[in-house]
């Protein structure tokens, strides 16, 4: 099984991906460990694209993430399963908060080595705008209609809760 997580920034992405990837016993790849090093330094970006490729070669993943750059025409198309996480922009900011308070100061599972856990003025600002763009929405509309048999759009907690639970370890 294949799936790609898609969504905006501090909709659980990476949590999904975790839980995803414990359910199924696939392994996961989070594409912010494979952009930056430590520091919040960004890698080569021919290094990465690499790094994804040899990920995307296992017969299961699953993918965190969206990174337009790191495959993700090849990753839509292999993936069994999309799912796009489109919460509202405050939802993410209020996310985004709670996951600063708990990991100040620490590397996160889903992020590079030495890349503290921070919320300035940048990241906030592209959460509730630059993250935002009509482009990228329209993406993402594009996305889930190419994709649509194959494509699941949840745009709330309670959404996402309920969809977990119905999830299988059978992989339905």
């Amino acid at each position: 099984m294949k799936i790609a997580v898609l969504g905006y920034s501090g909709s659980g992405k990476s949590t999904l991906g975790k839980y995803l990837s414990q359910l199924y016993g696939i392994p996961v790849l989070y594409l912010d460990t494979v952009q930056f090093l430590p520091n919040w330094q960004e890698r080569d970006r021919g290094e990465a694209i690499e790094m994804v490729a040899q990920f995307m070669n296992q017969d299961s993943w699953v993918i965190d993430g969206n990174y337009t750059g790191f495959l993700q025409r090849e990753r839509l198309e292999q993936a069994d399963k999309i799912i796009f996480l489109n919460f509202h922009r405050v939802a993410c900011l209020r996310r985004a908060y709670r996951r600063y308070r708990q990991n100040r100061g620490t590397s996160r599972e889903s992020m590079a080595n030495g890349c503290a856990e921070k919320l300035d003025a940048q990241f906030i600002w592209w959460i509730l705008y630059a993250g935002r763009t009509a482009a990228r929405r329209r993406h993402y509309r594009q996305v889930a209609e190419q994709y649509r048999d194959k494509t699941v759009v949840i745009k709330n907690q309670r959404e996402l809760d309920a969809f977990m639970n119905r999830l299988e370890p059978d992989g339905n």
